[in-house]
């Protein structure tokens, strides 16, 4: 059989995965997502502390390094104590590793107790040590975990985007599909309101609709009120391009005959007019989740998003907003590092899913 005759043999969703698979930093991509979805599915057992533990003796201590040689001998990883001392030049607390007494790193010990996946309660742990305390990505000003904080930080800020694009995408398609199919007065009422919306500026919009959450508010409440604040910003540009969309499709004849054989409406907008818009919509989520982790990091950056004793990544990185901070405790940056790939991972399965939808592409 010659390569034409294979090609049209394929399902056009066997094509669109062959066409998606030619591109590896869409792999790439979809990979890094993968791994990243999955610590913030399983942020409790990997996490060593709660993110509200705090170890005062332990204030900015660097990470510590995972080690296999201790005195010119392989061992089992281990890592070595963190004692802090006073400069005696500039009186900063500086933290020296104890290289006499390495602690070994264990894995599934027991720690504090916490909800694995919100259904039940256990305290089985990953990793940690036996005495002492492990960091690997150090601590913040009050002793606590950053790992532990930027593993369950990532459950706020990965399902954010999730969240809001169902909200967002809902509305955008409910007022879009609205505005092209029946057209009219209903077209225009509905367009000068999407004109209207989109001539705000976006920042100050944002911070306006988020400064209206109470800061009473318990953390959850507030959590669900950033991603009303974001979904409501967010389906004016899209409700345009579906209008466009339908506009375009219920032109076709397969809809004009629906509509002369008198199916309804609902029937033909859901048989006939979505399953067109299917793959744009997918790339569009794809792409637009992204601004979805970057406007919910802004807000909590800003103080204005999640607060204590939620995390997030823009919460967390809301520390490290001075170069003196920057520059003594370099590693409190870590959760701005994981927005910028997670960002990246979202764009990179985005071009290669549009590649994907694209029937020219053999």
């Amino acid at each position: 059989m010659t390569k034409v005759r294979q090609r049209e043999s394929l399902s056009p969703l066997a094509l669109a995965w062959r066409r998606f698979k030619r591109s590896k930093v869409g792999i790439a991509g979809g990979v890094i997502l993968l791994a990243l979805y999955l610590m913030a599915l399983f942020a409790g057992f990997l996490a060593p502390y709660n993110i509200a533990t705090q170890h005062r003796q332990y204030p900015l201590q660097p990470p510590q390094r995972i080690l296999l040689l201790h005195e010119g001998r392989l061992m089992r990883p281990f890592t070595y104590p963190m004692v802090r001392e006073r400069d005696p030049v500039t009186f900063r607390n500086l933290y020296v590793e104890d290289q006499r007494n390495p602690q070994p790193i264990r894995f599934l010990v027991r720690g504090e107790r916490y909800r694995l996946l919100g259904v039940f309660t256990t305290d089985l742990r990953l990793f940690g040590v036996s005495e002492g305390r492990f960091f690997p990505l150090g601590t913040d000003r009050f002793g606590r975990c950053l790992f532990s904080r930027t593993l369950v930080g990532s459950q706020v800020s990965l399902t954010v985007g999730l969240i809001g694009i169902l909200l967002s995408f809902s509305i955008g398609i409910l007022i879009g599909g609205i505005s092209g199919y029946y057209g009219g007065w209903v077209d225009t009422a509905l367009q000068r309101l999407i004109e209207v919306l989109l001539s705000f500026p976006r920042l100050p919009i944002l911070l306006a609709l988020a400064s209206i959450i109470p800061p009473r508010w318990p953390s959850t409440w507030i959590y669900v009120g950033i991603i009303a604040v974001l979904a409501l910003i967010g389906w004016a540009g899209l409700a345009r391009v579906i209008r466009g969309q339908v506009l375009s499709a219920r032109e076709i004849e397969f809809v004009q005959a629906a509509k002369a054989l008198g199916s309804s409406d609902l029937r033909i907008i859901l048989r006939h007019v979505m399953p067109n818009l299917t793959s744009y919509l997918v790339i569009a989520a794809t792409l637009a989740l992204p601004g979805y982790i970057l406007g919910e990091s802004a807000l909590s950056f800003l103080g204005l998003g999640i607060r204590e004793p939620m995390a997030s990544w823009g919460l967390l990185l809301s520390d490290a907003q001075s170069f003196e901070s920057l520059r003594l405790h370099p590693w409190l940056l870590t959760p701005g590092l994981l927005i910028v790939i997670s960002v990246l991972a979202f764009n990179f399965v985005g071009d290669a899913l549009r590649d994907a939808a694209d029937t020219k592409l053999a």
